[in-house]
């Protein structure tokens, strides 16, 4: 199994929500986050004063995938997620050695 990480515009989120349903995934974490990268922030002007913004705010979703599915479910976030500009956000994919569901204690990939 491997959990996708993925960091994405806030607007983004619910046309990826909707493309990995249709796809069939069940369930996913998301997270209101802030951060910087490439895109560095933005400079905004507020009743005559300038001021820089450094952290930006952006949406974590954590997807948990048997590994023969990371490569479609990665395309299926790109896809929606992409405008083109500094900004869109990143992917990150880790091993998962198990995972439990608590109410009926089923590991592995059926806990999932």
């Amino acid at each position: 199994m491997k959990k996708i990480e993925a960091i994405v515009r806030p607007a983004k989120l619910e046309e990826v929500k909707e493309a990995l349903g249709k796809f069939g995934v069940k369930g996913m974490t998301v997270t209101s986050v802030i951060g910087c990268g490439l895109q560095q922030g933005k400079t905004e002007v507020y009743r005559g004063s300038t001021y820089t913004i450094n952290l930006l705010p952006k949406v974590k979703l954590e997807i948990i995938v048997p590994d023969d599915l990371v490569d479609k479910v990665i395309d299926i976030i790109v896809k929606n997620a992409k405008t083109g500009e500094i900004g869109d956000g990143k992917i990150f994919v880790y091993d998962v050695l198990n995972a439990v569901r608590i109410r009926t204690e089923e590991s592995g990939e059926d806990a999932v």
